[in-house]
């Protein structure tokens, strides 16, 4: 029995100290720690001495918005945020209404601060240099200023200089008449510059002359196209203009930059190449944003690419349809558009979408033949001279206004007439009116001798005039090339046409066309005809 215990005994004690060695393994076994993102805090403040830095009795402002470019955070009574940053984030201050932020020496808003500890990846085209660790406070400096509920804002289409020769016909083009702007500010809608990313200081000093706070928007030919990794495309970019997507208010209206410019890298070989489109990540940050904005509220989103051109545009839909103060403006297609987006594209609001495509500073990538300043006519293959145009806002209400580059405010339309016609042909005769900023809701008409006014109907055809134009040039260039072939015409969105009247007495007569507009507005133009 004694023997029998002891074994027992001894099996016991074998099992516990078994039990013991698990048990101990078990807790010598690491343990799955999960890394919380470091946190970036700071202070919005009123920078009352303009040092950009914070001083002891500065104001600190409550409630405004701070992001990463995902989440967003309003900072408390205190003035103060705390927001999640990775390795590779550009942290922002959603700019308020009646606040400005500091704007350098080429007019660039800077409202941002780039974490990037071990900066960009090396690139033809620098990017951003190493931050180095991320500073115990990251603050925003804040300005008060006057935003009236009535504004403008300038809005550039394609500069796209390839070098500074272009960046001068831009100065003389375009710069020179708007110094002296009520503008509050302007924007680039993307091809900044035309692939050759150092061009983009040369173009910045020239802007800046305008004297206004200037955004900038990044386009197919403003990234990195060396870049082996979607999110390296918009180093130089990042460098030189902060963030590629953000929002900021000015006035009643919010305003949200979108960057729709996506960077494909085929994973089996072959080039890589853009497409239009702007992820989920960059989808979460509107979301989130328009979640905040009274849908009382104007917003306008503001691209590259048009918007039925970017291939998750119907997450994008999703979330602006049910607004009704809303409005888009891209460039990228050298034309200038308006665009009335409907259930056909698969938009679900009650009412359409108004998009703008802006009329290009480029016009058709500086081609055509110079004028007496040597600046080709880079008419666009629609037929609408290069220009800008002026968005108008007066609370929720806006009006787009365009200007043809060099050409002053009146030049609205060019009407296309023979110089002279027969009498037995004239009702055999078109008359087309290329109306620059008109659309489906444009009324237009024309009046000749006693007749009139008879209505013109709007057409999508070849503006004739820029056929019979590119014709004749690319005919000069055949024998010597002296400048840039124009590009092949494309149907227009703003052209109309009609015949002219039957019985039209013998004589010089003159033709007017008469536009109006979708706000009542009236613009005229005239042209002398000779019925022989």
């Amino acid at each position: 029995m004694l023997r029998i215990a002891s074994v027992v005994a001894v099996a016991v004690v074998a099992l516990t100290l078994s039990f013991s060695i698990v048990s101990t393994s078990n807790a010598l076994q690491p343990k799955q720690v999960v890394e919380t993102p470091p946190t970036a805090k700071g202070i919005v403040f009123h920078d009352a001495n303009e040092n950009q830095k914070y001083d002891t009795g500065e104001k600190k402002l409550p409630g405004v918005r701070v992001s990463n470019g995902q989440q967003i955070v309003t900072t408390d009574q205190a003035g103060r945020y705390e927001i999640p940053v990775d390795s590779d984030t550009i942290l922002f201050v959603i700019k308020p209404r009646d606040w400005r932020s500091p704007i350098d020496d080429q007019q660039l808003p800077k409202f941002y601060y780039a974490h990037k500890p071990a900066g960009s990846p090396k690139s033809k085209f620098p990017g951003v240099s190493p931050t180095g660790p991320l500073p115990k406070s990251v603050d925003f400096p804040l300005y008060p200023q006057k935003e009236p509920d009535h504004f403008k804002a300038v809005l550039f289409g394609d500069p796209q200089p390839r070098n500074q020769k272009e960046v001068d016909y831009i100065a003389h083009d375009v710069v020179e008449e708007l110094i002296g702007t009520d503008a509050s500010f302007g924007v680039t809608l993307g091809d900044i510059v035309f692939d050759d990313l150092d061009v983009m200081d040369g173009i910045n000093k020239t802007i800046a002359l305008i004297g206004i706070p200037w955004y900038n928007i990044v386009g197919n030919h403003d990234i990195n196209l060396d870049a082996k990794d979607p999110k390296d495309v918009n180093e130089t970019f990042e460098r030189v203009y902060g963030p590629s997507y953000y929002s900021f208010d000015y006035g009643a209206v919010h305003f949200v930059v979108i960057d729709n410019i996506e960077w494909v890298i085929p994973q089996k070989g072959g080039k890589a190449t853009y497409r239009g489109g702007m992820g989920k990540k960059q989808l979460k940050f509107i979301k989130t944003d328009l979640a905040q904005i009274p849908k009382e509220q104007m917003v306008v989103l503001m691209m590259h690419v048009p918007i039925t051109g970017v291939h998750d545009r119907h997450g994008l839909y999703r979330i602006i349809e049910n607004r009704p103060l809303c409005i888009s403006i891209s460039g990228h297609t050298h034309t200038h558009e308006h665009v009335w987006i409907s259930d056909v594209d698969g938009w679900k609001g009650p009412k359409p979408h108004h998009h703008i495509i802006n009329v290009t500073v480029s016009g058709s990538w500086w081609s055509g033949a110079p004028d007496e300043r040597g600046i080709p006519h880079t008419t666009m293959a629609d037929g609408a001279p290069n220009g800008y145009s002026i968005l108008n806002f007066d609370g929720n209400k806006y009006h787009l206004d365009f200007f043809a580059a060099g050409r002053g405010a009146d030049y609205q339309m060019e009407i296309d007439a023979p110089e002279v016609v027969s009498q037995e042909n004239a009702e055999k005769t078109f008359i087309y009116a290329n109306v620059f900023n008109g659309d489906q809701h444009s009324k237009v008409t024309l009046s000749v001798a006693d007749s009139g006014p008879i209505e013109m109907a709007h057409v999508r055809e070849k503006d004739p005039k820029f056929v019979r134009t590119a014709e004749k040039e690319n005919l000069s260039l055949a024998a010597k090339p002296m400048w840039r072939k124009l590009p092949n015409a494309r149907p227009s969105t703003h052209l109309w046409k009609v015949t002219l009247p039957e019985n039209i007495p013998v004589g010089t007569h003159r033709i007017t066309v008469s536009a109006k507009d979708r706000h009542g507005r009236l613009y005229e133009d005239h042209q002398i005809i000779r019925v022989e």
